[in-house]
């Protein structure tokens, strides 16, 4: 199934690194314009050693002000593809949460996603052409997992807002999705699940055995994103080898 991009605009969130780099250079290769979107500088500068039709962006998200003044329309330029990859993770107990990573986690998972969708949103309903975005949401979202506690609140909290993106943005013929991968062995995937006592009481509940590559992520985005999907809005897709059917 051929997907083009061709005279589109997209901007990947979290492109620095893992999915939302995979993503941005995939988005090329299917004859996107990309502007990519991290707050380190280093992964940037050899995002665009690697593909140098690439716009760069650095700025910290969670930082509401630098975000505005980095993303406006007018800035950036029209955006036609969203995808909201940038995320943070640390695992603590339940007992153990702290308010500084409750803060943190949310202002990037969600807060973020929020402000980052609504200057993209904006500017694709005043064009009057429609546009899809993708947030990139996770199995947690659906299943409780040890340790994760804030995580996973912070996944099922971007699910409910995809749902209601995608009830009050559809009129403007804007569609809206989540993908919600299992473990994606990613640096912050390897954060949690390196051990391989640990990965095994995960994959031997994905009836495929395994843990997803970053490309089943990739290849589920585009597809969110094309015209393939033209019916698809609201939908948390998993990306899980079956994980949620057991």
């Amino acid at each position: 199934m051929e997907i083009s991009f061709v005279g589109k605009r997209a901007l990947v969130t979290g492109a620095g690194k893992g999915i939302g780099r995979a993503t941005a250079l995939a988005l090329v290769r299917c004859g996107a314009e990309v502007t990519a979107v991290t707050r380190t500088r280093a992964d940037l500068d050899s995002l665009v050693l690697e593909c140098p039709s690439i716009r760069p962006v650095c700025v910290d998200l969670a930082d509401w002000d630098a975000t505005d003044a980095a993303l406006r329309d007018d800035v950036v330029g029209p955006i036609d593809l969203l995808v909201n990859n940038a995320a943070c993770a640390s695992l603590q107990p339940f007992l153990e949460v702290t308010p500084e990573e409750f803060d943190r986690s949310f202002s990037v998972n969600v807060k973020a996603v929020l402000h980052v969708s609504q200057l993209v949103a904006r500017g694709m309903k005043s064009r009057g052409r429609g546009g899809a975005i993708v947030n990139i949401s996770s199995q947690a979202s659906k299943c409780a997992l040890k340790d994760h506690t804030v995580y996973c609140a912070t996944k099922g909290a971007l699910d409910m807002l995809t749902k209601v993106m995608a009830l009050e943005l559809g009129a403007h013929q804007i569609r809206v999705n989540s993908v919600n991968p299992t473990v994606v062995m990613t640096e912050m995937g390897r954060l949690g699940w390196s051990d391989p006592a640990k990965a095994r009481t995960m994959t031997s509940r994905i009836p495929l055995g395994r843990f997803a590559e970053v490309e089943d992520v990739v290849n589920s985005v585009l597809f969110l994103l094309s015209d393939k999907s033209a019916m698809t809005n609201g939908v948390a897709l998993p990306v899980d080898g079956g994980f949620l059917a057991c």
